[in-house]
């Protein structure tokens, strides 16, 4: 069965470099969301499995969406990619439950190391 797989970026070409990045074996539907608005709107409406999510967007960033993620217990992994490195920002990334953090532009072996880790491929 498909993973429910949700890329969040404000960028269009980074939703689509997160995607070629991927392991062509990876079974997956993906959605993708423009802002972090969009991307509660989809976490809240349905069940999905894995979330990639930028951390500078408008509406809402990054950071806003992990807090509601754990407030409202959305049952979801989260990957942030995002090209801001500080590393107080990690940090508060790993408290609020991501499961990793990866520099932009996405390294295609740390990413399939990372989900070869979980058991997402």
């Amino acid at each position: 069965m498909a993973l429910p797989v949700l890329i969040c970026d404000d960028s269009l070409l980074a939703r689509k470099q997160v995607r070629k990045s991927l392991p062509e074996s990876f079974d997956a539907e993906f959605q993708t969301a423009g802002n972090g608005l969009e991307a509660l709107t989809i976490l809240r409406a349905q069940e999905i499995g894995l979330v990639f999510l930028d951390l500078t967007m408008p509406e809402l960033d990054g950071i806003g969406v992990l807090e509601a993620i754990k407030a409202e217990s959305i049952d979801c992994f989260v990957i942030v990619i995002s090209a801001d490195i500080q590393p107080e920002m990690k940090k508060r990334v790993m408290e609020l439950g991501a499961l990793a953090f990866i520099h932009k532009p996405v390294n295609e072996d740390k990413l399939h190391s990372i989900l070869k880790q979980y058991g997402l491929i």
